[in-house]
């Protein structure tokens, strides 16, 4: 597989990536077509594995995103900075402390939109207690599994 075709599938990594933070834009669906058609061009046992991985974890994914409550975000005053301070914080997270550092990151991020926007800890702590209630925690969920994706892609093109 060449350059060109692993930077196209990067991109629509990322762009899956951002489409879970939008709604009505399939992210996790592009997230698990860029790997599969990852795994269609480059067919190595690796890129089969991690297709197989990535569509048991997204599926497993969509079914805690069912037991969660519904995404009520717009209703609950979530705005599209606050999702762009999630994802940064997230992504940053991620990379920062391997894997599990996307969670507080993803926290983090709300927290910091909410108390640059109030000005005050408690009332940006309730924000965030709010957010989270009203459906962060299944675009948690959906976003860590991408990120978490992502990663054993990088992985494998890197190392596999």
């Amino acid at each position: 597989m060449g350059v060109w075709d692993l930077l196209l599938v990067g991109a629509v990594l990322l762009l899956g990536l951002c489409g879970v933070l939008v709604p009505g834009v399939p992210g996790s669906w592009l997230v698990w077509a860029a790997v599969s058609w990852w795994a269609l061009k480059d067919p190595q046992p690796v890129s089969w594995w991690l297709l197989v991985g990535a569509t048991v974890a997204l599926f497993t994914s969509q079914v805690v995103r069912w037991a969660l409550p519904p995404r009520r975000l717009r209703e609950s005053g979530a705005t599209p900075r606050m999702a762009v301070y999630a994802g940064l914080g997230a992504l940053a997270g991620f990379f920062l402390v391997p894997v599990l550092g996307a969670i507080p990151g993803f926290v983090g991020g709300i927290y910091l939109c909410e108390r640059r926007r109030l000005g005050r800890h408690g009332e940006a702590m309730a924000a965030l207690r709010t957010a989270m209630r009203s459906g962060g925690s299944s675009v948690l969920a959906e976003l860590f599994t991408c990120l978490l994706i992502m990663g054993a892609w990088l992985g494998a093109v890197f190392w596999g």
